[in-house]
């Protein structure tokens, strides 16, 4: 019994293996920066990409409304239901806690009853569109990693556009347009997501599905949709993230679409639930929005596996010899080779390079000392770095100093590599000056010719 019970649990675990195989977990987290490892040298270290781990960045935003007092309450309104003008039980008051509605109330746990939400202004100024900026931004750059999700407390806005820049806010983009009717609110043609293909996945559509209709109570959410679009590469499931992994790789404009440091939604028309507003009721139409859900993760340029918030501010923990909010240049003293974007390849662990694949992965190496000053050598020099003196075995003679241990300056009277020999200006003078001084003293011509033989033999062993 124990024998087939051992046989049970191996081909439950051998089960288990195979399924697993299919899902993008098989294919890595890329949460290890480095791991130690054996080499024929001993012990070393293997660097790999890293990122963080994805999270609810919502946690880390500001947000900023567009005109800054539309939120309602100051002064006091009631509101009316839009499904049904004669129930105007709804009333917004910015100095009451339980009957305020400001910009929070949109990040805050949702699941609470009643539902707490942000809530507009009505359209007490019709026919002046009603219309907001909502801005959320993060002061750094994130990776989106899943769906975009606006879940509305009132109708969902008849006309909507969702923008991101990638610059702290200077310059915007469109992400996505929303319409009852694409062709009159934007001049677009109507389209799904489900239109897109691999060739058309960066274009900007404009969309009815989350707009067309009176919906009230079934559906009150707006889509921006991430992984519907990874899919494109990755598959319905997701099963070949080496796909998806390798055109991120290879396609910046790719990289940057689903990158951003700023998310701007502008509301341009409120629910109306008619085609006519009704005028005598403008209070039936306003915009709330109980839950804005954003899901990402520092980008860290595969650099670092951790992602702080310190002080009001993301940022990324570095590894790789990489510093700078996004690790996106060298550290200093590690310019011996220019900085690179991480790699997802080969997977399931990359390379901290993209440029420098194994077995010298590093785009930061560090810098090289500089090289020596160029000084004024004898002719017989060998190289800029030859020592001709020092204070140890090749001393300057006759009261001659080293100088940076390239040559000998010598006292008045006397000349030689090593200040050895005395200037003679004249026939007999040369014994007059080096009696009872000099290092060779009277040296027979065949002698000094050997002694400067020898000295120089001593010079170039030392080199």
């Amino acid at each position: 019994m124990l024998w087939s019970l051992l046989f049970t649990l191996q081909a439950l675990c051998a089960s288990v293996a195979h399924a697993m195989q299919h899902y993008p977990a098989a294919w890595g987290h890329y949460d290890v920066c480095k791991s130690q490892i054996y080499t024929e040298e001993g012990l070393a270290w293997d660097y790999m990409a890293c990122q963080p781990e994805a999270t609810d960045m919502t946690k880390y935003l500001r947000v900023a409304l567009d005109p800054p007092n539309i939120t309602c309450g100051d002064p006091p309104e009631t509101y009316c239901a839009l499904e049904n003008p004669y129930m105007c039980n709804n009333e917004c008051d910015a100095t009451t806690e339980e009957l305020a509605h400001p910009p929070e109330l949109m990040f805050d746990f949702e699941g609470r009853n009643p539902t707490t939400f942000w809530q507009s202004t009505s359209w007490k100024k019709y026919p002046k569109p009603l219309q907001v900026n909502l801005t959320l931004s993060w002061n750094k750059t994130i990776e989106l990693t899943d769906d975009i999700v606006l879940t509305f407390e009132s109708g969902r806005p008849e006309q909507m556009v969702l923008e991101k820049s990638l610059d702290y806010g200077r310059t915007w983009t469109p992400y996505q347009f929303y319409a009852t009717d694409c062709l009159d609110a934007f001049t677009m043609e109507p389209k799904t997501v489900n239109d897109l293909t691999q060739r058309t996945l960066l274009d900007i559509i404009c969309t009815e599905d989350y707009s067309r209709g009176y919906v009230w109570k079934n559906d009150k959410t707006v889509r921006f949709e991430i992984k519907d679009r990874f899919a494109l590469f990755a598959g319905p499931r997701l099963h070949n993230m080496a796909s998806l992994y390798g055109q991120l790789d290879t396609t910046k404009n790719l990289r940057d679409f689903f990158t951003i440091t700023d998310l701007r939604i502008r509301l341009l028309k409120p629910a109306t639930g008619a085609t006519m507003v009704d005028e005598n009721n403008l209070s039936r139409y306003f915009y709330a929005i109980s839950d804005i859900k954003v899901q990402g993760r520092c980008k860290c340029n595969l650099h670092a596996n951790s992602c702080v918030f310190d002080k009001g501010k993301l940022g990324c923990e570095c590894e790789h010899n990489t510093t700078g909010p996004d690790c996106s240049r060298c550290k200093r003293h590690y310019h011996g080779r220019a900085w690179s974007v991480g790699s997802y390849l080969p997977i399931p662990k990359g390379t901290c390079s993209i440029n420098h694949p194994p077995p010298n992965p590093f785009s930061c190496l560090p810098t090289p000392p500089p090289p020596p000053p160029p000084y004024s050598l004898p002719f017989f020099a060998l190289s800029s770095t030859a020592r001709v003196c020092d204070n140890a075995m090749l001393r300057c003679q006759n009261g001659g100093t080293c100088h940076h241990h390239q040559r000998c300056h010598c006292s008045p009277g006397f000349t030689g590599v090593l200040c050895e020999r005395a200037r003679c200006q004249g026939p007999g003078e040369c014994d007059d000056q080096l009696s009872g001084r000099a290092f060779f003293h009277h040296p027979p011509p065949i002698g000094r010719q050997l002694a400067l033989f020898l000295i120089l033999i001593l010079i170039v062993s030392l080199c």
